[in-house]
């Protein structure tokens, strides 16, 4: 159950997601320098449209899709806040495949394994990259760039993953029906 794990914040403190039981989670691996970066903004909006009504989001800063999170977890955090105006939790910047990657990821990407790209301007380009480096890529769970999403409802379940091409519309969709 998502309540078992835990997270480790900016500052270095465990965080236990049981902290968040019965609220709607929104899960996000997030970098500062990548296309998607912009989806900040919106990810910024649901948190204030709904955190009043029982949402929580949960960023880890991700620095395994193209080098686009450099910087320390402080930096990091500066350029949100000054860039985005984001005040949800942002954790430490952790990894989200691979031998060092975080339990509750190996977890998530267990529950809701990869389900293709929607359409989008890169689709074609991530499949072109994932198809050259893997000719399994689609059937694999791994997380496969920044800003993908994992929503969790008030009972803990992990009910829907969105790939970063997904319209954010779909992901607010998704949060008002749980709400």
């Amino acid at each position: 159950m998502i309540y078992d794990y835990s997270v480790t914040t900016r500052k270095g403190e465990e965080f236990k997601l049981s902290a968040f039981k019965g609220k709607v989670i929104l899960i996000v691996n997030t970098a500062t320098g990548c296309g998607f970066t912009p989806q900040y903004a919106p990810i910024e909006q649901l948190y204030k449209d709904y955190h009043e009504k029982g949402l929580e989001i949960i960023d880890i800063p991700c620095n395994q899709f193209g080098g686009q999170a450099p910087g320390s977890d402080d930096e990091i955090h500066d350029f949100c806040t000054l860039n985005y105006n984001t005040t949800f939790p942002q954790m430490k910047k952790s990894d989200v495949n691979g031998e060092n990657e975080l339990a509750l990821y190996t977890y998530l990407k267990k529950e809701k394994g990869f389900a293709g790209f929607d359409e989008h301007q890169y689709k074609d380009f991530f499949e072109k990259m994932y198809a050259e480096k893997d000719p399994n890529w689609a059937s694999n769970p791994d997380i496969k760039w920044n800003f993908t999403k994992f929503v969790v409802d008030r009972e803990g379940n992990v009910v829907a993953r969105f790939e970063p091409t997904a319209d954010m519309k779909k992901v607010e969709e998704c949060i008002k029906a749980l709400i």
